[in-house]
């Protein structure tokens, strides 16, 4: 793994919500540290509502991580454009986050352990 990068697994529980609904829930989160970054929470696909998703076009790549994708979210008070990535074919030394999904946290977009 990148000497930068850290992955670890939490056992507090952790939630990410959008347009007053509760999109996730989860005590399998994985928090991974980058560099400088703040930590991201990446939640196992399996805690998600996939039904508030849809796949977008876009597509980054990381040096690291290898490419991601995205989804926006689709609620009651409207759209997030590519508020949500995935690493779907991760790189072999971050594999851990294969499955797992991670939101930019916003006004829109709260990701918080309760």
């Amino acid at each position: 793994m990148a000497d930068h990068i850290r992955i670890r697994k939490t056992d507090d529980l952790w939630t990410v919500r959008s347009g007053g609904a509760v999109l996730g829930e989860s005590r399998n989160v994985l928090e991974l540290s980058e560099g400088d970054y703040p930590p991201v929470i990446y939640f196992p696909r399996a805690d998600i509502a996939m039904a508030f998703l849809d796949r977008t076009d876009k597509v980054t790549h990381c040096p690291h991580k290898g490419d991601a994708t995205y989804f926006s979210i689709v609620n009651k008070s409207g759209t997030v454009e590519n508020a949500v990535w995935s690493y779907e074919d991760p790189k072999d030394d971050v594999a851990e986050i294969r499955d797992h999904l991670a939101f930019y946290a916003s006004d829109q977009v709260t990701v918080e352990r309760v």
